[in-house]
């Protein structure tokens, strides 16, 4: 039916139609700009990931048989993945059973640290935030000073490292609060390769008197040092000791609000005793 309710009245009558009717367009073949998720994915890897998880629940291995089972596939296409991923290191295979191979455990582990240095990450920042000050995370490995972690934030940035911190640990908070972790050799061993020297007015002088400084620090005190790393800024480090790692964690504040710096050291302390068993893991890495 023809809607006629606009049309002209004594509208002439049209003509009849005399050309042939207009070209029709082809279906249009471009690619849609969104094609469906299901259309990028790759099916073979879905399914070589599918066999290393079947493996993975198989603490004492699988065959191909029961690995096919497992996921659904022909044991044809099973065989070909397992080999595979034998090949590149992702499964190893004993006596027809198949395992998971070193590159997949190398992949769970580094997965495992990257949680753990997370979880520190996450702490830290929240202590920077309720303490109101920048947190540092450091432990003594293999003869070395290693900062782990930093958190601060634009408002209360963390100390400028403008000498090596490794080479400096007499010189910081954080370096004297981790050799008075160690027995007498382990920092006459440190000292003979990064002796002590003055870097600002003052900074401790000579190995010995860090040595007696070192003696006379009581266990669980916090360590302070007052612009003997850097020239404006005091800083304190509470010692952490989980198994046999010597660790800590620190705070730097401006000299001019070092009034803060041991309430705020102690604020730290009593939120790492809180949190240290579920932490000891993580610190640990």
């Amino acid at each position: 039916m023809v809607d006629t309710a606009s049309a002209q009245p004594y509208a002439p009558p049209s003509r009849p139609r005399s050309s042939p009717p207009p070209l029709q367009r082809p279906p249009s073949t471009a690619v849609p700009e969104h094609p469906h998720p299901a259309a990028t994915l790759i099916g073979s890897v879905q399914r070589a990931m599918r066999l290393l998880e079947s493996v993975a629940e198989h603490q004492y291995g699988a065959p191909a048989k029961q690995l096919a089972r497992e996921t659904g596939l022909a044991l044809p296409t099973a065989y070909h993945l397992l080999r595979t991923l034998v090949h590149e290191g992702y499964l190893r295979r004993d006596k027809g059973l198949f395992f998971l191979g070193e590159a997949a455990e190398r992949l769970g582990s580094s997965g495992a640290a990257q949680k753990r240095r997370s979880t520190v990450a996450d702490t830290l920042a929240q202590w920077r935030d309720s303490i109101g000050v920048p947190v540092y995370y450091a432990r003594y490995h293999d003869g070395e000073i290693e900062i782990m972690c930093v958190s601060d934030t634009p408002g209360n940035p963390a100390v400028e490292e403008w000498a090596d911190f490794r080479e400096t640990g007499h010189a910081h908070a954080i370096g004297q609060c981790l050799l008075s972790q160690l027995d007498e050799d382990a920092r006459r061993d440190h000292l003979d390769r990064y002796p002590a020297q003055a870097i600002t007015p003052y900074t401790v002088r000579d190995d010995h008197t860090l040595l007696r400084r070192l003696e006379r620090m009581r266990r669980m005190d916090p360590v302070v040092e007052r612009q003997e790393y850097a020239l404006g800024t005091v800083c304190a480090a509470i010692p952490i000791t989980v198994g046999t790692t010597a660790a800590t964690m620190a705070i730097s504040l401006p000299s001019h609000h070092a009034d803060r710096l041991l309430p705020a050291a102690r604020q730290l302390q009593n939120e790492v005793g809180r949190l240290l068993g579920s932490l000891a893991v993580s610190i640990s890495i």
